[in-house]
């Protein structure tokens, strides 16, 4: 499709001359499985440490800024300086079959003016991990940016060796833009970042193969997967496309 062209005929944008902005995240968030609420350290820290501490290895901090923490006065410490913070805006992610907090993820660089926010600070405890919790807390936050807050991208971002990071943002959906050179310094190590994004455009398709994934009907009696959303979602982008 030929872009537009404005009155010196160059190329220009696609019009979005109803755009306002975007709304502020920071309310509770509740699925089928999980609820994100924002973190408190008197309801959440004990938990948080007491599923970090579940690991054999320090291994999933290694792409963090932070951690591993030693005890829970200096994870306290830790999530004391989180709670305060507007932007990253932190929340817990609680079981709601145990009401424990099992995990945390952020919204940040929250640009309201341009409608763009980006997910991150992800640091899941083995409780967590390929859990149907782990896709939901991912679905909820997605259905807050775009469907009630009216952001327009939704990005995410990580060091490039960040294997599982790559691979956990495909499976949820995003699209991978590129590698930013030496974009980063932290632990004394160079980071080269990875981004990857989803646009309201493509929200349906992706709020569509969640849905499907998250029905109780695509896990057998032993809790395992029946279809995979990288399927589902495919499968729903393709019908779009068709459409």
């Amino acid at each position: 499709m030929e872009p537009r062209r404005n009155a010196f005929e160059q190329p220009i944008g696609a019009p979005v001359s109803d755009w306002k902005g975007a709304a502020a995240p920071g309310r509770e968030l509740t699925g089928r499985y999980c609820r994100l609420e924002p973190v408190n350290v008197e309801r959440h820290a004990a938990d948080l440490y007491d599923a970090y501490a579940s690991a054999t290895d320090g291994r999933d901090w290694t792409y963090l800024a932070v951690g591993p923490f030693d005890s829970l006065e200096a994870y306290r410490e830790h999530l004391t300086r989180m709670a305060a913070s507007a932007d990253p805006m932190h929340f817990a992610v609680i079981d709601l079959a145990t009401g424990k907090a099992v995990g945390t993820l952020s919204l940040m660089r929250i640009d309201r003016a341009n409608g763009v926010i980006e997910v991150g600070h992800v640091t899941f405890s083995p409780r967590l991990k390929r859990t149907r919790i782990a896709t939901e807390a991912m679905f909820l936050l997605m259905s807050e940016v775009f469907g009630e807050l009216g952001y327009r991208r939704f990005e995410w971002k990580c060091d490039s060796l960040n294997g599982p990071s790559r691979e956990a943002a495909l499976r949820y959906g995003f699209t991978f833009e590129g590698i930013f050179r030496q974009a980063i310094v932290y632990h004394q190590r160079n980071r080269d970042t990875a981004w990857f994004s989803i646009i309201d455009s493509e929200w349906p398709a992706l709020r569509e193969g969640y849905m499907r994934w998250l029905d109780a009907g695509n896990f057998d009696a032993q809790g395992r997967q029946v279809e995979r959303l990288v399927d589902l979602i495919a499968q729903q982008r393709a019908a779009t496309a068709g459409a």
